[in-house]
């Protein structure tokens, strides 16, 4: 999982095809997303609107000129009820004036043209640009360009509309990931998905919004803003000077484009193996701490840790150089317009009203010039977050077959012939492996660790593959059922105990939701958990925590084994199910194993040969072959045989456990 591609050589048309690929999770939404469009257009109207009081007052209240010779100055859209006004006195003037700020005021929070008398609706979490906090704030987004009553409604539309695009965007990619199989995580660090997961994933937000919004809606703001220039002042030149803004953001940052997405990909590299290191850490605390490891474990999260900030530090640069090439250009233009709109006052081609509404207007399309002319510049750093949640949804999953049929319930029995397996990397776990499990007897697999015990019941339930042979119930190839049907039919005990944080009925009716409370407490009393629970407060409904963290070991296997054993599958799989018990615990399992085993095929993987003593057949595995099988008293009969001679290393490391 680790060997993504970093996205140091994809090119702006890949990194195009990342976006497309990215508004299509937005299809569903489309309804909603235009309602967004038009909610934004709505509120980007009043900044029209915004400088024109400020005229009024400054023309017909402070200075003494006619509102009747200059209603032509006056934008399009305030005309009508600026033409009101024609005749009214400097007083009545005013107090409409101030009427219509306390209605803008009201209905979209802005009373002014200058930025610091406009209010925008946005929520943002109080902190730095940290990674948690950035992608925390990009997931629930929620934003409008107005204030006032308008702007809440807006802001909570798109709140909304952004929680649901997200919840969509990463619940496929976890439905993606509990399909992968199962070898794909055997050298996967779990934080590096889960840094996908929570932290790449928002970036499709600012991509669609992005996308979305700007090339639309920008566009006919500045089209706005340039006609009420020319119409109202007759100045097309100040409007076509602020287009330029375009441009010149556009080629001040182009150079920097691929840049930051590269080094954006460095950035969210160094922040997923950050995770891991932490999830490593916290996860084998206690190995770190009997081992005297806390040292070293540090100097790697910090060198990590560094290394993340660094790369973080880099983007931030990489987009201050972008600013600065874009500010120099950007800066002559300003000072030129300034300039010119002071130029056309003192020849008084234009009042000083009209000055404050000019100037306004002409930065206002110099800002949205900007939002289009570095719009792909500003997509580069969600480009890697997308391409590496994007890697992971196009691992192949594990699929059926075509043709797939439902596997009927097993009443016979279950058959290898002749499997073989290796790994990825060409090393050979399974060599020639043919047994036969069958209906009311147990099955042991037993051998020294790396013989492929384990590797041979995983292809019971399908997490392997043979490269050759076959794996048979009741003589229908497994690979020609349905996944579902199968994993129906097996109830499995990992090595790794596998509980949730919840109450133990809770993990225990994982297996069986519908088991009565007599089938609970029987699962209970023959996996030797039913002692340890009533000693509990809470009994049944005690909170196990992280993992089943407030349980020991040999109780949690115990609940493992329960709920194995509630499950009405007719194959059961243990590995090492033992491993943590107590000899009057595993006396008690081992006769729990020959009740189940009545209307069950039972597959029993041990080290511990006292589990398998009573199985009706042992297979000695070495070296991925079965070099031995039969009954554990056939087995030790045989003089110099394998299985003799792992009893006898068994039984001098255990005195207490003979092997005869």
């Amino acid at each position: 999982m680790n060997a993504a591609p970093s996205g140091e050589g994809r090119s702006s048309r890949e990194t195009l095809e990342i976006f497309a690929r990215a508004l299509r999770y937005a299809a569903p939404m489309r309804g909603r997303f235009a309602a967004k469009l038009a909610l934004t257009a709505v509120s980007l109207l009043p900044m029209l609107v915004l400088p024109v009081p400020i005229k009024l007052l400054i023309d017909h209240v402070i200075g003494d000129l006619s509102l009747a010779e200059r209603i032509q100055s006056y934008p399009l859209l305030v005309r009508p009820l600026v033409r009101v006004l024609e005749g009214a006195s400097a007083t009545e003037i005013l107090i409409w004036t101030i009427a219509a700020q306390a209605l803008l005021l009201l209905a979209i929070g802005q009373i002014g043209s200058d930025g610091g008398e406009r209010d925008r609706t946005e929520a943002w979490l109080s902190s730095g640009v940290d990674a948690a906090t950035a992608t925390e704030n990009a997931a629930n987004a929620g934003f409008s360009f107005a204030g006032g009553l308008f702007g809440l409604f807006d802001f909570r539309w798109t709140l909304r509309l952004t929680q649901d695009l997200n919840h969509h965007y990463r619940s496929r990619l976890f439905e993606r990931i509990q399909s992968l199989p199962l070898h794909l995580f055997d050298d996967a660090r779990i934080g590096d998905a889960v840094y996908r997961l929570m932290y790449d994933t928002p970036s499709i937000t600012q991509t669609c919004y992005r996308i979305l919004l700007v090339p639309t809606l920008v566009p006919l703001a500045i089209a706005a803003y340039a006609f009420t220039i020319w119409d109202s002042f007759g100045q097309a030149r100040l409007a076509l000077a602020a287009v330029a803004f375009a441009p010149i953001a556009f080629i001040a940052t182009w150079p920097f484009a691929s840049l930051l997405r590269r080094q954006g990909a460095r950035s969210r590299e160094a922040g997923s193996v950050t995770t891991a290191s932490l999830e490593e850490g916290v996860a084998n605390i206690l190995a770190v701490q009997t081992q005297g490891g806390e040292a070293r474990e540090r100097e790697r999260f910090d060198r990590d840790s560094t290394r993340s900030f660094a790369r973080h530090r880099g983007m931030i640069g990489l987009a201050m150089l972008a600013i600065l090439a874009a500010s120099v250009p950007g800066i002559a233009l300003l000072r030129w317009a300034f300039l010119e709109t002071i130029d056309l006052v003192v020849s008084g081609a234009i009042s000083l009203g009209d000055f404050s509404v000019l100037f306004t207007y002409f930065v206002q399309i110099g800002v949205f010039a900007v939002m289009l002319g570095s719009l792909w510049f500003a997509l580069q750093t969600a480009a890697p977050g997308l391409e590496r949640v994007f890697y992971l949804m196009d691992l192949e999953p594990e699929r059926d077959p075509p043709g797939a049929a439902d596997l009927p319930r097993a009443r016979r029995s279950l058959r290898f012939e002749s499997v073989d397996f290796s790994w990825p990397d060409g090393t050979s776990a399974l060599r020639g492996i043919s047994f036969e499990a069958r209906l009311g007897e147990i099955t042991a697999l037993v051998g020294p660790a790396g013989a492929g015990k384990t590797t041979a019941i995983y292809h019971v339930p399908r997490f392997l593959r043979p490269a050759h042979g076959r794996v048979l119930i009741d003589g229908i190839d497994l690979s020609d059922v349905t996944r579902s049907s199968l994993r129906d039919q097996i109830a499995f005990v990992f090595q790794e105990t596998a509980l949730f944080d919840g109450t133990i009925e809770q993990n225990l009716r994982l297996a069986n939701p519908n088991a009565s409370e007599s089938e609970l407490r029987r699962a209970l009393r023959i996996a030797g958990a039913d002692e340890f629970i009533l000693r509990l407060p809470e009994g049944l409904a005690t909170r196990l925590g992280r993992a089943g963290a407030g349980l020991s070991v040999g109780q949690r296997q115990r609940l493992a084994i329960a709920r194995a054993l509630l499950r009405d599958a007719p194959i059961l799989i243990l590995d090492e199910p033992t491993s943590a018990l107590d000899p009057d615990t595993e006396r008690r399992l081992v006769a729990a194993l020959e009740e189940a085993a009545r209307d069950r095929i039972v597959l029993v993987v041990a080290h511990r040969l006292s589990t398998v003593r009573a199985s009706h057949q042992i297979l000695f595995l070495s070296r991925g072959e079965v070099v031995e099988r039969g009954r554990h008293d056939e087995l030790i009969a045989i003089p110099g045989g394998a299985y003799r001679r792992y009893a006898e290393l068994q039984s001098a490391a255990l005195p207490d456990q003979p092997f005869e």
